[in-house]
């Protein structure tokens, strides 16, 4: 189950700097995750600010 950005990402770029397969890119506004490239790490969860990232 890959983790999803919602609506609630800031787009401070913290989640993309510690995701160690490098899935998460700068979308439109918001940040986003290639759920085929995420691994379920839970890094991404893990320091967000305001918990955007959610397991699907």
């Amino acid at each position: 189950m890959a983790y999803k950005i919602t609506d609630e990402c800031i787009a401070c770029g913290t989640c993309a700097s510690e995701c160690p397969v490098e899935a998460i890119t700068e979308g439109d506004g918001i940040f986003v995750i290639d759920a085929d490239a995420c691994i379920e790490c839970g890094n991404c969860a893990n320091v967000c600010p305001v918990g955007a990232p959610k397991a699907e």
